[in-house]
């Protein structure tokens, strides 16, 4: 027999646990599943700085903050891999790797992935000089040289913005020219803080045990191994939605993102996402936490229209 709730919030970063916090608080009875550690990719993070409330935190004791004041509300915290969500009526069956648990509201905060280059260095170094977001990250880098990989409109518009603090953004690129949309471009190429090194495969993160010291990369035309110096590696290869389990309940779109409105509410009634997993263009902790709050109220409205 699957075990009810009135409410199961998928996924624990700073976005899920709000909307449970709301929840909770509104005297439902919630489910939050994860498949790994409560925070999410704030564990990650050594050091949040733009988060109100904090002149500095690190990461893993914002994440046990937000945890701690969730589950004073005291919601069902359980572990599982989610491999499927169906319908049942205005049920929704939510099937993990040896579970099956039901709900009439389901709130989706799964999240997104980073693309990662998979080179030596990327992991070691990972919160210690290589990043995936530069409006997170870029206050640690001033006046320093930092190196951007990628050239789409991601990896064009984060380094532009990183180009406001740092000594220098070289741009490294694996074509010969950037398929970041033509106005980007033409930022970019007229910054005079901005270098591009062009058909450049990236091999290596390179430190020194503690912290990036540079990029050892490919030069594709001559076959040679060249390394730039750099205190800090933003990589933009792309973002991956972590939406697999609901591509059955047509609340998708091409890009496997999905859309809400304003109330965080999908194509399907009791549905609802946010956070990174949204279609959206900022995904910082500050929204997550304030899509949360959305989800969390607008869950317990729908559950009352429900009773009534």
């Amino acid at each position: 027999m699957a075990d009810k709730y009135d409410v199961i919030v998928i996924g624990a970063g700073p976005g899920g646990m709000t909307a449970a916090l709301y929840a909770t608080r509104a005297n439902l009875n919630v489910l939050v599943l994860d498949r790994g550690p409560y925070g999410g990719q704030m564990n990650n993070t050594d050091a949040i700085d733009n988060y109100p409330g904090f002149t500095e935190v690190k990461g893993p004791e914002l994440s046990q903050k937000m945890y701690d004041t969730l589950m004073k509300f005291e919601p069902d915290y359980k572990y599982g891999n989610v491999q499927s969500v169906e319908l049942d009526g205005d049920e929704k069956v939510i099937k993990t790797d040896d579970e099956e648990y039901r709900a009439p509201v389901l709130i989706i905060a799964t999240g997104a992935d980073h693309r990662h280059l998979n080179v030596p260095g990327e992991e070691e170094y990972s919160g210690r000089g290589v990043s995936y977001c530069a409006v997170c990250d870029a206050a640690f880098f001033k006046d320093e040289d930092v190196v951007v990989v990628g050239g789409g409109d991601s990896a064009i518009e984060e380094g532009i913005y990183l180009s406001q603090m740092a000594k220098s953004v070289t741009v490294i690129h694996r074509r010969d020219q950037l398929r970041a949309q033509p106005t980007l471009q033409k930022r970019a190429f007229a910054n005079e803080k901005m270098k591009f090194i062009w058909n450049a495969q990236t091999e290596e993160i390179l430190g020194d045990g503690n912290r990036v010291t540079g990029v050892k990369y490919l030069d594709k035309e001559n076959g040679e191994t060249k390394e730039v110096s750099a205190a800090g590696v933003f990589i933009y290869v792309g973002v991956l939605p972590q939406t697999e389990p609901f591509k059955k309940l047509g609340i998708l779109n091409e890009q496997g993102w999905i859309p809400t409105n304003e109330h965080m509410e999908t194509k399907v009634s009791g549905i609802f996402a946010l956070g990174d997993v949204r279609d959206k263009d900022l995904r910082q902790i500050a929204n997550a936490v304030g899509e949360g709050s959305v989800a969390g109220q607008a869950a317990y409205n729908y559950f009352q229209d429900l009773k009534n």
